[in-house]
């Protein structure tokens, strides 16, 4: 692991006392927690884009999706 310095203000760094009290981790694991899901979360947002720009670029065509649609239907009665 390496050692980073990073400049909390006085409010966020009493609300992350209170977290890592709370979830009874040290601060730093507070920190690499938050940290990890933020940038899971910012990699899941890329992929949605990617596959937006993806779809708008080549849209999906009727012939592509109607055959699941079929298939997927409920059975008449």
């Amino acid at each position: 692991m390496e050692t980073i310095q990073v400049v909390l203000d006085t409010k966020l760094l009493r609300a992350a006392n209170s977290a890592a009290k709370r979830q009874k981790v040290n601060r730093s694991a507070l920190i690499r927690q938050a940290l990890q899901e933020h940038l899971r979360r910012q990699h899941g947002m890329e992929l949605e884009e990617r596959d937006r720009r993806g779809y708008q670029a080549r849209p999906q065509l009727v012939e592509e999706y109607r055959p699941w649609e079929e298939a997927a239907a409920w059975p008449e009665d």
